[in-house]
This record gives C-alpha cells, structure tokens and sequence, in this order.
C-alpha cells in the first residue's frame, strides 16, 4: 500500500527548507508552475511506486540521447533539444518525488548532483559535435563545474545553502542547452556551414554565463564568510 504523500502546501514547506529557506509558493509564476508541474507528476509517479532514483537515471539516460540525436541531419538539434527538455523535466520531478514520498535522503541529494554534471557533460558534447571549439566546451563545463564546487565548499565551511541565485545556476543551463540547439537547427536549415558557427555562438554565451555566475557566486561567498568570522 502507498503511504501519505505530502499535499502542495506541506511539500513547499518541506521544499523550502531543502532549498535554504526560499518558499516556491511566492514565486516568480513561470517558476511556482514549473515547481507546481513537478511536484504533481512527481505525486502521480509516487502513487505508481516508482522510485526517486529510477527517475534520476531516465534523466541521464535521455541527457546521453542528446549528443547521439543532436548530430543526425537534418533534424538533429531539434531532437537534442527535446531530450534535453525531458531530461530537465527528470531533473525536476525526481526531486520532487522524493520530497513528496518522504524519501528525500542526502545521498540521493549526491547522486542528483552526480547526474546533473554527467548530463551537462552530454550537452556540452552535443555542441562540439556541432561544429563548437573543443576548448570553449572544456571551458563552459569547468567553469559550471567550479560554480558548483564552490557553493559546495562554501556550504561546508558555514555559508546559507543558496549564498546567490547566480546567472550561471543550473536553470541557466538548461535555457542554455534547449534554446541553443533550437536555434543551431533553424542555421542548418538555412545553411548548413552556419550550424558549426551557432554551436559556436552558443557555447560562448554558456562560457561567459558561467563564467559570470561563478564571480557572482565568490563574491557572494565571500561576503557570507567574512561575515561568519
């Protein structure tokens, strides 16, 4: 038999305290729906016992679809793209899952982190495929890479959980990823040479994002430590 699951009230709640104190009911609307979308799917999901884990192995699964699809002309992008949507629909609904069926552990919390880095890897690779610069990807993955690492250190030394929404977070992304082999499908319909150069243009503003959101996110740090101290 199912247990009680957590109505939306009681999971914002639960949410909220996972996510250093930020409530989804007063959000921004694009981001309450999203949240809202999640955590339905994620109760439906729980009524049919699948797991957490489950969900976040779909989740790599489809990021791994990205690179494989993405270069198949001449639709290639578009297919990416749509993996990368469903992977980042996995990416919300595992969490949400978990902390509706109270199966929220801090090792699934690790093995999130995990699939998300893996995942990320995938779309970066989909654009060197693409036509992108070997070294702008390396770039855009270890800058977002760091932006992660960072947060996780500074959490561990005593900062708040979050520090600062950066545009470099993971949400970022994702828009990233999904627009940007959208739009490198729409070049190759119109010239095929003009796919390698949008892949390109793409990563570049992956790599300045990131590479922004990380000198927010130290500063950030910073500020929080100090004043710890």
């Amino acid at each position: 038999m199912v247990g009680r699951q957590l109505n939306w009230d009681e999971y914002a709640t639960t949410w909220a305290r996972l996510h250093g104190g930020f409530d989804p009911r007063v959000a921004a609307p694009v981001v309450r729906g999203w949240l809202r979308f999640a955590y339905h799917l994620g109760y439906v999901l729980g009524r049919l016992r699948v797991t957490p884990t489950a969900v976040t192995v779909a989740g790599v699964l489809l990021c791994f679809c990205v690179p494989l699809f993405a270069v198949r002309p001449p639709n290639g992008p578009f297919l990416g793209a749509l993996f990368v949507l469903l992977a980042a629909v996995a990416d919300s609904v595992d969490g949400a899952l978990a902390v509706a069926t109270g199966r929220s552990t801090r090792l699934g919390y690790v093995y999130d982190s995990v699939a998300d880095r893996l995942g990320e890897i995938a779309w970066l690779v989909a654009f060197w495929l693409l036509g992108a610069p070997g070294a702008l990807v390396v770039a855009g993955g270890a800058l977002s890479w760091l932006h992660e690492y960072v947060r996780a250190r500074a959490v561990s030394a005593g900062m708040r959980e979050i520090g600062a929404v950066t545009v470099g977070e993971r949400p970022t992304r994702v828009c990233v990823a999904l627009l940007g082999l959208l739009v490198v499908g729409l070049a190759g319909l119109i010239q095929l040479d003009l796919a390698a150069g949008t892949s390109t243009m793409v990563a570049t503003v992956w790599v300045l994002l990131a590479g922004f959101g990380l000198g927010q996110l130290l500063s950030a740090v910073r500020r929080s430590l100090l004043a710890t101290t």
